[in-house]
This record gives C-alpha cells, sequence and structure tokens, in this order.
C-alpha cells in the first residue's frame, strides 16, 4: 500500500478507515513477527505502517472532537 496522507484519509467515510486500520495493524503483526524471526527484509515498512495507523487514528480522533468532519473536508 502506498503512503496516504492525512488529507486523503479525511475524505474517506468511517467505516473504510476502520477497515484501513484493520489491515496495517494485521501488516504490522506480521512485520514483528518477521522481525522476531529474521525473516523481515524491509525495516523501514515497519515504521511506515506505524505512521499509518497514527495517521488513521488522527484523523477518527479528529471527527470525535469535531475539529474536522467528512462534509468540512469535502468542501476545501
Amino acid at each position: 500500500m502506498a503512503n496516504t496522507t492525512a488529507e486523503d484519509l479525511r475524505t474517506q467515510p468511517e467505516d473504510e478507515l476502520v477497515t484501513k486500520l484493520k489491515e496495517f495493524k494485521e501488516e504490522l503483526f506480521n512485520l514483528r513477527f518477521q522481525a522476531a524471526t529474521g525473516q523481515l527484509e524491509n525495516h523501514g515498512r515497519l515504521r511506515t505502517v506505524k505512521r499509518e495507523i497514527a495517521r488513521i487514528y488522527t484523523v477518527m480522533r479528529e471527527r470525535e472532537l469535531g475539529i474536522v468532519t467528512v462534509a468540512e473536508e469535502g468542501e476545501k
């Protein structure tokens, strides 16, 4: 998966964010498992996936607090 920006994530519906979050968490689990067994080839991917998860959590929290809504982002 390519890197996504917070702007891109803000335009997506909540259920899609939850789906992406689950996918990234599964990937992070697999990467950590590979790292523990010495099979991980791309260590930078760990960092990238962690950041993607953090971006998704940030967008979800913004919506929860009412800082940014899906409709507001679509107007910009």
